[in-house]
């Protein structure tokens, strides 16, 4: 949840739907449907398969040592595979604005980059 703040926070200033991004990422599973409520299922199960499956092979790939940094870069990586190549071809995900989009992936690198970091410290401090 951590990861949409900074696109869901331009949205709010921008006077634009906060939830356009969830409904883009509710396109992936359905994209033809126009319901809102079947969008934001459909999101809602698309991101956790996204997060988790990201989120695994960061802690697989990420270093020891500056993983939060780390997990930032990866972020950028992770955007310009899921903007640049995959999300292009989904027109709801085509027509958000980008910037805002790579701050939610830099974010998720962030958090993921985090946690890896304490869970890591944590395994390395028990006797």
């Amino acid at each position: 949840m951590l990861s949409g703040a900074p696109s869901t926070a331009w949205a709010i200033v921008a006077g634009q739907d906060p939830l356009a991004a969830t409904r883009a990422a509710g396109s992936l599973l359905l994209p033809n449907e126009t319901r809102r409520g079947r969008l934001l299922a459909g999101a809602a199960v698309a991101h956790t398969a996204l997060s988790l499956g990201w989120a695994t092979a960061l802690a697989a790939t990420l270093p020891s040592r500056h993983t939060t940094a780390a997990g930032a870069v990866a972020g950028l990586a992770i955007a310009a595979l899921d903007l640049g190549l995959v999300g292009r071809r989904f027109p709801r995900i085509r027509e958000l604005p980008v910037l805002p989009q790579v701050a939610d992936h830099v974010a998720f690198g962030l958090v993921v980059g985090a946690v890896l970091t304490r869970v890591r410290s944590r395994r390395t401090s028990r006797p």
